[in-house]
């Protein structure tokens, strides 16, 4: 049976809203909802803001002109209009155009006879520096976002389980592909899985942190060269009492994720991913990457993905450390006996 992931192997998070009734706090907080838009909606947007601010006030100066009879004095140098050179509607909207941009040809310009057009332009040299400051600021936010960062950070397309140090440990690989760092660079890892408790209550998604060294501070990295991050298998840990029968049969999702600093701009990136339980190779270990050429260190990352079966007990973490603490044990009691002898 396929299981449908909650978040994909991209990072994309697999879980839509529906119905939200309360929409109006997407208009309360309407920068962040501008910013989070789809690019062709965003420049939609932006070229309407700008289209329909310079037709309104275009209209307005063309209202201004006809109310005033400035149209109908056309060729007279006599009067004294508005705004020279103002014959319709086109020479109106350009004009507009003229005044919100700042660019002013001088061949169209107010007169101080008409104190209605001066707080008209007034009011519209204020109001478009402001439509353009949030619109520019909404694109350079858009620009500059991290997201685009995060797709040259990259997992291993499997996760494994061996033995490290006498220890059964759950592994990953993670590395960067640019050469500009990630600065304080952290990771974190959840799993995503159904419970139900002692009351009865049924928790669909649960989710529960695996330590990857939040206490002993190995969940900073320094991201300079693949890393293998390893969770071990403890008493604390969800995979205690898991062997790997139980592995073949469990149906969970290993959330990971890795946060920090981009080194160019300073922005927080976010990259993500995940791992189904058939994506869980137990007895495996992954391949080493890193080789040392003259005068620096060279990665290959062709075999970023490659892993290599190693003899793992296929019992769980209890019974192992059953099994070590009975051999202890044994060991202890013998040595003296041997010594009677």
């Amino acid at each position: 049976r396929k299981r449908q992931r909650y978040v994909e192997k991209d990072g994309k998070c697999n879980v839509q809203h529906g119905n939200v009734r309360e929409t109006y706090r997407y208009l309360t907080d309407i920068f962040t909802t501008l910013v989070d838009l789809k690019w062709r909606f965003s420049l939609l947007i932006f070229i309407l803001a700008y289209a329909l601010t310079w037709l309104f006030f275009g209209l307005i100066w063309w209202v201004i002109a006809y109310s005033r009879g400035d149209l109908e004095h056309l060729g007279d140098h006599s009067w004294t209009p508005c705004v020279n050179n103002l014959n319709g509607f086109v020479s109106a909207f350009l004009f507009s155009i003229e005044t919100e941009t700042t660019i002013g040809y001088g061949h169209r310009v107010i007169t101080d006879t008409c104190p209605e057009g001066i707080v008209l332009l007034l009011l519209q040299a204020i109001l478009g520096s402001m439509v353009n400051a949030f619109m520019v600021g909404c694109m350079f936010v858009k620009i500059s976002q991290p997201n685009k960062r995060a797709e040259t950070l990259v997992f291993s397309s499997h996760a494994v389980v061996s033995l490290r140090d006498d220890r059964l440990c759950l592994m990953f690989r993670v590395g960067d592909l640019r050469d500009s760092h990630i600065v304080e660079a952290s990771i974190r890892a959840k799993l995503i899985q159904s419970k139900q408790t002692q009351e009865g209550e049924f928790i669909p998604l649960d989710q529960t942190d695996l330590s990857v060294g939040f206490e002993t501070g190995d969940d900073r990295l320094f991201l300079v060269s693949p890393l293998i991050i390893s969770h071990e298998i403890d008493e604390r840990s969800p995979f205690w009492d898991v062997s790997r029968g139980q592995l073949e049969r469990d149906d969970f999702e290993i959330v990971v994720i890795l946060e920090g600093m981009v080194e160019a701009t300073g922005m927080t990136c976010q990259a993500r991913s995940s791992y189904l339980a058939d994506k869980v190779l137990w007895g495996h270990r992954f391949t080493p990457l890193l080789s040392l050429e003259e005068g620096f260190y060279e990665v290959d990352y062709g075999g970023f993905h490659h892993t290599v079966p190693v003899p793992t007990p296929a019992c769980s973490a209890r019974q192992l450390a059953a099994a070590a603490a009975r051999r202890d044990a044994h060991l202890y009691w013998s040595i003296p006996s041997r010594l009677d002898e």
